[in-house]
């Protein structure tokens, strides 16, 4: 009798366990020829679907939704991704900062779980000047990365930080361009924002690529590295499982619809049939994977897990 009691009182001790509430350290790292790419999670947010997707019907977003077992709100990731090439480090995307509040900005925590200082970042390559984005720059009003020189495309440069385009946008976009320019601000200060124009290449085997739409001067970065490529391509897509069944797809912040249409429609042609490694900003972390066509839809194929990167 007293072991079945004892056994009781176990089992019960047990179940009485805290629940922990949170995930591990958000990296994930992989080999890309002879450069080392290290996935870096800002955080996940609700992305508010119903308000936001256009283009699509409420029905289709609810199919979509359910063949991937999803439901509303759907947490959407934000990703980063930094690339030691052996002399640089070079941070593709900075994620929210403190813009998205207590969902995000957990950007350098998982940077230094990765093994990495703020300091020791060379570079930082911005697919575009949204708050999730570009936000991570500035902490405090200081240069989150001291040392880094941050790069944009001209264009984008052109449309966020200049004041007289806030009037003419639409009101919900107001507070993108306050953010913008108060995070580049520092950078401009010390002489370390240095925008480019068109596609070129930035630092040997990473290449800029203009795909607009999304806003004017969007641009994905090309990484390549002993005949190696990945597709740094910022917000070709929002939400997977809607917009990979239908490139059409739009969501409200695109600052031209049909522009970003024309891009998506061109990214994922080129990734499906160039075969290229995918670095997405807002698909599940680490947001690495491939993209294969099916016909007039796509499938997006996640990287296969490995315990070490693979040399």
């Amino acid at each position: 009798m007293l072991s079945v009691v004892a056994g009781a009182w176990s089992d019960a001790t047990l179940a009485a366990a805290p629940r922990v509430k949170t995930q591990g350290p958000g990296f994930y790292r992989i080999m890309l020829g002879g450069f080392e790419v290290t996935a870096l999670l800002d955080g996940t947010h609700a992305f508010p679907i119903d308000t936001v997707m256009e283009g699509v019907p409420k029905a289709e977003i609810a199919r979509d939704l359910e063949r991937d077992f999803l439901e509303e709100p759907v947490q959407g990731s934000i990703n980063a991704f930094l690339v030691n090439t052996g002399s640089k480090l070079i941070l593709i995307d900075s994620g929210a900062g403190v813009l998205y509040g207590d969902c995000c900005g957990k950007l350098l925590d998982n940077l230094r779980a990765a093994g990495y200082q703020p300091g020791q970042i060379d570079e930082v390559l911005l697919t575009h000047l949204h708050k999730d984005h570009v936000g991570g720059i500035v902490s405090n009003g200081a240069m989150t990365f001291p040392n880094a020189v941050v790069r944009t495309s001209q264009a984008e440069a052109d449309y966020w930080l200049n004041p007289a385009n806030k009037s003419r946008a639409p009101a919900f976009l107001s507070t993108f361009f306050d953010a913008a320019i108060a995070s580049v601000a520092p950078y401009v200060a010390a002489g370390r924002f240095k925008p480019f124009s068109g596609d070129v290449e930035l630092d040997p085997g990473i290449r800029s690529i203009a795909v607009p739409g999304h806003t004017p001067g969007h641009s994905a970065y090309l990484v390549e590295s002993e005949s190696k490529h990945l597709l740094v391509w910022g917000d070709i897509i929002h939400v997977a499982a809607i917009q990979l069944q239908n490139p059409m797809a739009s969501v409200e912040y695109d600052t031209d619809a049909v522009a970003a249409q024309r891009s998506r429609r061109y990214a994922l042609k080129l990734a499906a049939d160039r075969g290229y490694l995918i670095g997405a900003a807002h698909i599940s972390f680490p947001g690495l994977g491939h993209i294969r066509s099916t016909g007039n839809t796509y499938d997006w194929v996640p990287v296969n897990y490995e315990a070490s990167p693979r040399q």
